[in-house]
């Protein structure tokens, strides 16, 4: 039996305006656990993210 992790790979855009791949379900998971409540900024890969109510949204929308 292989053990197969299947990915939900979506294209946001981070602070600059640059398309970034993202596994949306494991992205979500962290944005949830660590920047759940408050206006932040999330790094990923070099990219910036400010995390507020507009940006979970989105996420959630993907």
């Amino acid at each position: 039996m292989i053990d197969v992790k299947v990915k939900d790979i979506v294209i946001i855009k981070d602070n600059l305006g640059n398309d970034v791949e993202i596994d949306i379900k494991e992205f979500i998971s962290h944005i949830n656990k660590y920047h759940h409540s408050v206006v932040s900024i999330h790094g990923e890969r070099g990219h910036n993210f400010t995390v507020n109510k507009n940006f979970r949204k989105m996420l959630n929308e993907k």
